[in-house]
């Protein structure tokens, strides 16, 4: 099975490390402590409710450290390019664009799936919207098909 290659700015690597080393050093032994205190409490575990609670939440923690060991297995940094203006959107690109029918500039900043926020202005490059500014140029419009319908963008800058 081949993993596909995640895309990380430095900082999203650093942010994800930090994630793994919080989930396996501070919250796997709390967890862990949490359930041996439950199973200590006796009786039926079944009606245990804060041993189901722990056991969920055990669940939890191992299934988020091992989806970000394969993040991380797999990822591949997107060194930052020279200072200055790009010519067209690529991959960690900042890329300043105005929607159609309006005025107020948005900044988005391409990234990897893995490391995509879009409340934080971090979209993936596999989001519609990424997809169709790859390869765009300053001055270029680009189509994104949403749900409520085409939405066309103009490239106003690319740091």
């Amino acid at each position: 099975m081949t993993q596909q290659t995640q895309y990380l700015t430095p900082e999203g690597m650093k942010t994800l490390e930090a994630r793994l080393k919080e989930l396996t050093d501070e919250r796997r032994p709390q967890v862990a402590e949490r359930l041996r205190l439950a199973m200590e409490e006796g009786g039926d575990l079944s009606e245990n409710a804060e041993y189901e609670d722990a056991k969920n939440e055990q669940a939890f923690v191992e299934g988020e450290i091992q989806r970000l060991e394969t993040i991380l297995r797999s990822a591949q940094i997107i060194e930052p390019a020279a200072k200055g203006k790009k010519e067209s959107v690529i991959l960690g690109a900042k890329v300043t664009v105005v929607e159609q029918g309006s005025k107020e500039k948005e900044v988005y900043h391409l990234v990897g799936s893995a490391e995509a926020n879009p409340d934080a202005g971090k979209i993936s490059v596999e989001s519609p919207l990424g997809k169709a500014m790859l390869g765009a140029k300053v001055g270029d419009k680009v189509t994104v098909h949403a749900p409520a319908g085409e939405i066309v963008f103009l490239i106003k800058a690319i740091a």
